[in-house]
């Protein structure tokens, strides 16, 4: 740990630049102006797509392309430290001038459905020069039964910072104005905020993650109230512009959006609930491997070999490049060129928004990647996820035109549980004994527990919460720790006495940012299936793997997800995938248990 203090130390100003994308503030000032006035030019286009389809849609991406520039300076700037309140005020701006686009431009999908998709075919058919567009104005054609009048487009465009202001005050809150609490860790002082709590909520010692867990969880309990409306503010939009937009549910709207099934959804429940006592067969693997009669749920994140090791975050960028060797050169050029020209800003800070993300929204620049790095494994893996999601929208920008380089959420999890799958590949290999295979199985393990399951937990939990909603309820923060909590119990199998669960945790709930994503957990699950069999597919060198996944990376938004993925071998309308991690999961238990045999 004093390693890891010194890098930190030494490190603690290293940041992205964001001099990449405007020089200056000034120059970004300037650029906002600018697009507040251009986006006057869209008036001229109202009732005229018939007439000069090419020239406003051609305006109309280029406006979004420079909006979301603006946004994405702005925001990772407020992120870097969310105490600031220039950046605050800069991110508020940008977010309003994003509204002012949205609404400028929402007369689009209802004039195009209008036009119909004989002329929209047409003009398309007749203009090569429209092919950059054709998914989008197809799509919209295929929409045309949720695309509203366009007055209505236009109000639901203008409301989008009202919809998303709970989640502003979830994140101004749980970021910066929560009291964390100072608590006295290894006879030091440690303010407990979400960082620490990422930290240490893993500590070797028993007693100490109890504590962690304790007063970390019993703080944010003590804003359960207000949490809670934030969260069922949010819940009620959802269902607002899901039933607006004339669908049965909320998570049909949000599934529609990309084309997906509800089945699919609800496919991954099922499928999940039936593989829960492999989840239950771990847990236990993992209290024998503790020496834990009781296994709780503060043990979840403890160490499953004893021995302490930390990696600087040179050592973690080198892991990502050699770990993703089967990928190919342009991969790796790709990390070496991004981790030497400043994409990320790894280091916690305070003020620094919790968590890991990236940004990669800046077309024609180069994504950002946020970290808050601390030297674990678990950093190390977050660091290879990142870039895996970093690489995903590099390789997208140099293949697709602005219009089909966005690709979907459904597919943006493949290519970041991927890149953790070669990790843990490549650590395996290279493990220099039993305890520390041990170490990394564990780890696989672990991620299997986290990536798949705890996210098919959430998604299981945000379904609940959105179908209380739908039926006429609020949410209270009181009502939604009960409903956790009951999902917590069955996951964890505590009436089977597999974990012990304090009910202070319940309130985990309030810890989940994903919640106001608008159904976006699940994809966790559904992509950590995906990349499984396509990571198994590349690194067994199988022919044409890799050109079929680093195909999907490059393919962007350019047709549906669902086909794209099927394109790359994998059909997530099936329980194949699911029913795979199951084994995956089976395979790896055994390993460990025939170490911890010989071990005897």
């Amino acid at each position: 740990m004093l390693l890891l203090s010194l890098v930190l130390q030494a490190s603690a100003q290293e940041s992205w630049k964001l001099t990449d994308l405007y020089p200056t503030p000034e120059a970004w000032e300037a650029e906002v102006a600018r697009l507040e006035t251009d986006m006057k030019g869209l008036e001229a286009c109202k009732g005229q797509l018939a007439k000069k389809l090419k020239s406003c849609v051609e305006l109309r991406f280029q406006l979004q392309q420079a909006v979301y520039r603006a946004e994405t300076w702005a925001s990772l700037g407020s992120d870097a430290d969310s105490r600031d309140d220039v950046w605050r005020g800069r991110a508020a701006r940008a977010s309003l001038l994003s509204s002012s686009y949205a609404e400028a431009a929402s007369f689009f999908e209802p004039e195009l459905v209008t036009m119909g998709g004989k002329k929209v075919s047409g003009a398309i058919n007749k203009d090569p020069s429209l092919s950059p567009y054709a998914y989008y104005l197809r799509g919209t054609i295929r929409d045309a039964r949720h695309t509203l009048d366009p007055a209505s487009e236009a109000l639901l465009a203008a409301a989008g910072p009202i919809f998303q202001a709970p989640a502003s005050v979830y994140r101004v809150l749980s970021n910066a104005e929560i009291p964390w609490p100072t608590v006295s860790l290894h006879g030091k002082d440690q303010r407990l905020d979400p960082a620490a709590y990422t930290l240490f909520r893993g500590d070797a010692d028993r007693a100490t993650r109890k504590e962690v867990f304790s007063r970390f969880f019993g703080t944010l309990a003590g804003f359960e109230d207000s949490l809670g409306t934030t969260l069922d503010a949010t819940v009620q939009g959802h269902w607002l512009v899901a039933r607006t937009r004339g669908y049965t549910s909320s998570v049909a709207a949000a599934l529609d959006s990309d084309h997906l099934p509800e089945t699919l959804y609800t496919t991954l429940v099922s499928e999940t609930q039936a593989q829960l006592p492999i989840l239950h067969r771990y847990l236990k693997l993992r209290g024998k491997m503790l020496g834990i009669a009781d296994p709780a749920y503060h043990d979840l994140y403890a160490p499953l070999v004893s021995g302490e090791r930390s990696w600087t975050l040179e050592e973690a960028k080198a892991l990502a490049i050699v770990s993703a060797a089967p990928l190919g050169t342009e991969y790796t050029d790709g990390l070496k060129k991004g981790f030497a020209e400043g994409w990320m800003d790894p280091y916690p800070k305070q003020g620094k928004v919790s968590g890991a993300y990236m940004n990669g929204s800046a077309y024609g620049i180069h994504p950002f990647v946020l970290m808050n790095y601390n030297g674990d494994y678990e950093s190390v893996t977050t660091l290879a996820h990142e870039w895996g999601h970093a690489m995903h929208s590099l390789l997208s920008m140099r293949a697709q035109p602005y219009p089909t380089a966005d690709y979907s959420t459904f597919i943006a999890e493949i290519a970041s549980t991927g890149a953790e799958a070669l990790l843990v590949d490549h650590m395996l290999k290279n493990a220099k004994d039993d305890n520390e295979r041990l170490f990394y199985l564990g780890s696989s393990l672990e991620s299997l527990r986290t990536t798949y399951f705890r996210q098919a937990q959430f998604a299981e939990f945000e379904l609940a919460i959105h179908k209380k909603v739908e039926g006429g309820e609020a949410l209270t923060g009181g009502e939604l720790s009960k409903m956790y909590m009951d999902v917590l119990n069955r996951y964890y199998g505590v009436d089977q006495g597999v974990t012990q669960v304090d009910p202070t945790l319940a309130i985990e709930w309030a810890y989940i940012p994903h919640f106001y994503y608008n159904f976006y957990v699940y994809q966790y699950a559904t992509s950590i299936a995906a990349s499984s069999l396509l990571a198994e597919d590349v690194l067994a060198n199988k022919l044409g793997a890799q050109d079929r996944y680093l195909g999907l990376l490059r393919s962007g938004g350019s047709d549906d997800p669902y086909l794209l993925l099927k394109t790359a071998g994998v059909d997530m309308a099936t329980p194949a995938p699911y029913q795979a991690i199951g084994r995956r999961m089976e395979r790896l238990m055994g390993e460990v248990e025939e170490i911890l045999e010989k071990k005897k």
